[in-house]
């Protein structure tokens, strides 16, 4: 293959001109780098090269102005926008930012199409008044503020051109327009020189205007890239079309080039679903490719820039990218959201005064990987004593006592707000050197890149004074991530080339790999970000969207024409937006090509098997169990191994326990606690009495006080004056004063009821004949009372609980059934009270629960009938036997070395 810039090259250097008299441009800086190679490898002596450029830089020297950055001109541009509107119409800052972008974009395109700017914001404001005009009634001031806005675009243009142009600053259309401006006294002082425009494509007007003069006055000469069937093609041509039918130039000069390429190419089309398919599948195109040095893939979509480089192949030892990696994605971003994070909640949650952060934004931040790094053990204390205290608000005085200031000043600073903006960014600044002390390799790169942002934020805040207060700086410093990016550096002539399309530009490769071949990613769907209207833009011969769609064409078929290899690659997953449709441009080469093959990947769905945890129980795991079990096992541990008993052997063998967690909310256990706290207190005075009316009254005095003191013990720090915890509160106390009615009226109805025990202790031995070691049961029970001469065991429950879950004939389903837990307990329960007090069977004994979910239930027994609506609720030896033989087979079945701890596959959680 002879490509492009090889064909160019050889042209210029056959010439025998004196190459100090001649430039080169190229429609990008990377092109530059592609020619000035060839032009070495073309020449055999040494010789001065030829200037070699973009067409940015020839019309940056043509204008004599400076390109200016997109933050510095938004900057520019508020301080002129300020000067023009009444300081009661104006937006703030970050508001006018969202829109500038926007009027800037659509300033750059007047001046690059040398549109007559005043004609046409004239016609503008005319339009949107004429859009109002119909209205009968009185307008808006919203609808006046519009039209007064329309009316000012043209000052506002005006203004801003004259005094970027006085700093010999400009965005790129006024660089454009003051090339053209300049352009005759360029040609008068340099008749003498060359200039050679290669691989253009679609030119707007002042790039027009400038070649047209050039060629006319014999100082410059084109190259066009195109082949008879893209001329020929109805889209892909129109612009090279254009140029030769209506330029005068080429009414009697030659037309260069246009080729006849009859290459033998292979075309195959792959569909395939979803985005990751697509870069998997790159992934091993490229295995199999042996010489990456004349290879491209192109990501049309160019978002998909890091799953493509997490998709290549090892073999792949050398690449160049073109596109720059978004900052947003770059792990530091996340370290300064999160600290943005931090200090915008405590604004919102109003809790600045009291200088206290919601703790999930402290967690957040100290969870970053920068500052784990640095202040590992701090952290973890924080972290540790926000956790064990509760801190659903942190302050920074309570910040500064659990970690030690003098090491960690760099972390503390991070707490410390300062309502002034260059304050945060100066800080920033020094978060990032300190930073910078324990990193090393790309991380350099990544701090050093946000270091410059805030420099530049600091200097140009200094200079114009626009970011007032935090929230402007956060708005401003993400739009600022989502447009900026970090380049990458390589060396373009080696490798794989990794680029977006328009880098593509003159480039020529053997083997092209194309992603994202989707209608409305390439070319791009119908968009118009502009504030001028479509029928506007098409009289004034302004770019639209059709234009866009025309460029792509081009640039698609411009890059596929002299590559042997090309792979093209469409998502054909369909999805809400209506993606999931292959390009135009697919469909147009099935028509026009035979040598297309297409294929379909899909990934691969492999069938796995649970793979359940099994732990075998080795000598010191059986050693271990026999020591829990010589100390005393409680009914819900035996509950946890029924549930699971992988999970039974990391709480009891390995000694795990649940993390802990912040209680934003007050948790079901936690009221649990509080809940039986209360009654425990409220029933104390009056242990083994006889209960009248009269203590339900002073029992009911008691509730409120006794709820704020263990709310207090058990939640801590939180707060449970407002939201969730507020209805939580009021829930307890609801609980608690049912309950207690419930207990009024059964005393008031003439029962005898006397408390006996209130959160008993109980701790017996449990004799199992396999066994040569003592085993013991231990629990703690809620209550204990006797009712009319029966003894009760009960067992309190904030959740819900029925009757059939303490229905029981057959005690052997207890043991593989986790619904019948409950039973298991108040059984255990009542087996450890009659054993501890040596009671006998002689009088009445029940058991069962008090469930506060369902009251109305009352006291829900448990009940040994066999029969469905039968009732048979005492506990007798025989029925106790029957347990017991259970529960011995349970605890032998966890102490049997033979029978491995597996995990539940049908656990719920």
């Amino acid at each position: 293959m002879i490509s492009f810039i090889s064909k160019v090259v050889a042209d210029i250097v056959s010439s025998k001109q004196d190459f100090k008299d001649l430039t080169l441009v190229l429609p990008s800086q990377r092109a530059c780098v592609f020619v000035k190679n060839e032009i070495i490898k073309k020449i055999s002596n040494a010789t001065i090269l030829p200037k070699i450029v973009s067409i940015e830089t020839l019309m940056q020297e043509l204008a004599d102005i400076r390109l200016i950055d997109t933050t510095q001109l938004l900057f520019e541009f508020y301080t002129i926008y300020l000067k023009e509107f009444n300081q009661k119409d104006y937006d703030s800052f970050v508001l006018f930012s969202s829109w500038a972008t926007t009027v800037l974009q659509d300033f750059n395109e007047v001046d690059a199409n040398l549109v007559n700017s005043k004609d046409l914001f004239e016609n503008l404001s005319d339009l949107k008044r004429l859009n109002n005009w119909f209205q009968t009634e009185e307008h808006s001031k919203l609808s006046k503020n519009y039209i007064h806005f329309f009316e000012k675009l043209s000052v506002l243009y005006k203004k801003l051109y004259t005094k970027l142009k006085s700093n010999k600053i400009g965005y790129q259309g006024l660089i454009y327009r003051e090339a053209v401006e300049n352009l005759e006294y360029y040609i008068q002082y340099n008749s003498d020189k060359r200039i050679y425009f290669i691989g253009f494509n679609a030119l707007n007007i002042a790039e027009e205007t400038i070649f047209q003069e050039l060629l006319n006055h014999k100082i410059a000469k084109v190259y066009w890239d195109i082949n008879t069937d893209i001329l020929n093609d109805n889209i892909a041509g129109t612009f090279q079309l254009k140029y030769k039918k209506t330029w005068n130039y080429y009414k009697y000069n030659p037309f260069n080039w246009i080729e006849e390429i009859e290459e033998d190419q292979e075309i195959e089309v792959i569909e395939t679903p979803k985005k990751v398919t697509q870069l998997k599948h790159v992934g091993e195109i490229l295995e199999e490719t042996k010489d990456f040095s004349n290879s491209v893939v192109v990501l049309a979509d160019e978002n998909l820039l890091p799953l493509a480089l997490n998709s290549l192949p090892l073999n792949v030892d050398a690449i160049n990218i073109t596109m720059g990696y978004p900052l947003k994605n770059i792990p530091v971003s996340k370290l300064f959201d999160a600290i943005f994070s931090l200090y915008i909640n405590e604004e919102k949650l109003q809790k600045e005064i009291e200088k206290k952060f919601y703790y999930k934004d402290v967690l957040r931040v100290i969870d970053q990987p920068y500052l784990k790094k640095m202040f590992p053990e701090d952290i973890l204390k924080l972290k540790s004593e926000i956790l064990k205290n509760n801190h659903i608000f942190i302050s920074e005085i309570e910040i500064q006592e659990y970690i030690n200031i003098e090491n960690t000043e760099g972390l503390f600073s991070v707490f410390t707000f300062s309502e002034n903006i260059n304050t945060i960014l100066n800080n920033f600044c020094k978060l990032i050197e300190k930073i910078k002390e324990n990193s090393k390799g790309i991380e350099l790169e990544y701090l050093y890149r946000f270091y410059t942002i805030f420099k530049q934020l600091i200097s140009l805040n200094n200079k114009y004074g626009h970011l007032k207060d935090l929230k402007s700086l956060q708005l401003f410093y993400n739009r600022l991530l989502n447009l900026e990016k970090l380049s990458f550096q390589g060396e373009p002539l080696q490798g794989l080339q990794l680029m977006g399309m328009l880098e593509t530009r003159v480039l020529d490769f053997d083997t092209v790999i194309i992603t994202s071949v989707n209608e409305g990613v390439l070319p791009a769907g119908k968009s118009n970000n502009s504030f001028i209207p479509f029928d506007m833009k098409k009289h004034y011969k302004i770019p639209t969207y059709q234009d866009k769609d025309v460029i792509f064409s081009y640039h698609f078929y411009r890059l596929i024409q002299r590559a042997k290899k090309v792979y093209l690659l469409y998502n054909s997953e369909t999805d809400g937006y209506g993606s999931g449709e292959k390009s135009r441009f697919i469909a147009q080469l099935e028509l026009n090509k035979k040598n297309i093959t297409h294929k379909i990947v899909s990934p691969r769905a492999q069938r796995t098997e649970p793979n359940l945890l099994r732990i075998e129980k080795t000598e010191d795991v059986i050693f271990k169990l026999k020591e829990v079990f010589q100390n005393g096992i409680s009914p819900s541990s035996l509950a946890t191994y029924i549930y699971n008993p992988v999970a039974f052997y990391e709480q009891k063998v390995l000694g795990i326990n649940e993390e802990l967690e912040i209680e934003e909310t007050v948790a079901t256990n936690t009221m649990g606690s509080i809940i039986h706290d209360v009654l425990e207190q409220l029933y104390k005075p009056y242990l083994n009495k006889k209960l009248i009316k009269e203590d339900f009254k002073i029992m009911f005095s008691k509730i409120e006080s006794l709820l704020i003191q263990f709310f207090t013990k058990h939640y801590k720090k939180g707060e449970i004056n407002k939201g969730k915890n507020k209805l939580i509160y009021e829930v307890c106390k609801k609980y608690i004063q049912r309950f207690l009615k419930k207990e009024e009226l059964l005393v008031s109805e003439g029962n005898e009821l006397i408390i006996v025990g209130l959160e008993e202790k109980l701790l017996v031995d449990f004799d199992i004949e396999q066994f040569d070691f003592p085993i013991k049961l231990k629990g703690y029970v809620d209550r204990i009372d006797l009712l009319n001469g029966t003894l009760r065991i009960i067992d309190y429950k904030t959740g819900k609980v029925e009757n059939s879950q303490l229905k029981m004939a057959d005690f052997s389903i207890i043991p593989t059934d986790y619904k019948y837990t409950k039973a298991l307990q108040v059984m255990l329960y009542t087996f450890m009270y009659i054993k501890a007090t040596k009671k006998s069977f002689d009088n009445p004994i029940e058991a069962g629960i008090f469930s506060f979910k369902n009251l109305n239930s009352g006291f829900i027994k448990m009940n040994f009938s066999d029969k469905p609506r039968g009732k048979e609720y005492e506990i007798k030896e025989e029925i106790m036997s029957g347990f017991l033989n259970e529960l011995k087979s349970l605890i032998a079945e966890i102490l049997n070395p033979e029978i491995p701890f597996i995990e539940n596959e049908n656990k719920k959680f």
